[in-house]
């Protein structure tokens, strides 16, 4: 049976809650993976992914709506003109973010296993179609020892002749 110590990483790398949006962002753009476990005094506190800090650049809906008419003579018919995604609008959520720290935007239900939790285990949580994990912090006697990605489950299952 595999356990999910065989199929860890370790050591991991952290980020912490209060590091900036922007340094983590540039670690994130230099390193081959996705994302970081935010970790306070060893303890797992939360997690950050690409996803979580693109989604501070994503402007929702920029829209600029514009009357145009002269009522009461002609109707009034409003037009819309999306302002989205124009490199200003990068620019400005960029220095609006940059200084923010990483607890603002970590997710914190962060779903863990244990080192002893069976490669089974490990599968059901990375295949979860509700949560979307594309990694997990295995966690032993409260304190971080590791880290599992879906490409490590993989290159388990293609190394060992695991059926699940």
């Amino acid at each position: 049976m595999v356990t999910a110590r065989e199929i860890m990483t370790s050591p991991v790398e952290t980020v912490a809650p209060d590091d900036d949006v922007s340094d983590v962002l540039t670690r994130l753009a230099k390193a081959d993976f996705s994302g970081f476990p935010v970790v306070e005094e060893g303890q797992v506190v939360g997690i950050v992914t690409e996803t979580d800090l693109v989604d501070l650049f994503q402007p929702s809906d920029r829209r600029l709506w514009i009357p145009v008419g002269f009522p009461p003579f002609i109707e009034t018919m409003t037009y819309s003109v999306d302002l989205s995604w124009s490199d200003l609008d990068v620019g400005v959520d960029m220095v609006k973010n940059a200084g923010k720290p990483i607890r603002d935007v970590m997710v914190t239900d962060v779903v863990t296993v244990s080192p002893e939790d069976t490669v089974e285990t490990v599968i059901d949580h990375l295949a979860d179609p509700d949560r979307d994990i594309n990694r997990l912090p295995v966690v032993e006697d409260g304190e971080l020892v590791g880290i599992i990605s879906r490409e490590d489950v993989l290159r388990t299952l293609s190394e060992h002749d695991v059926s699940v």
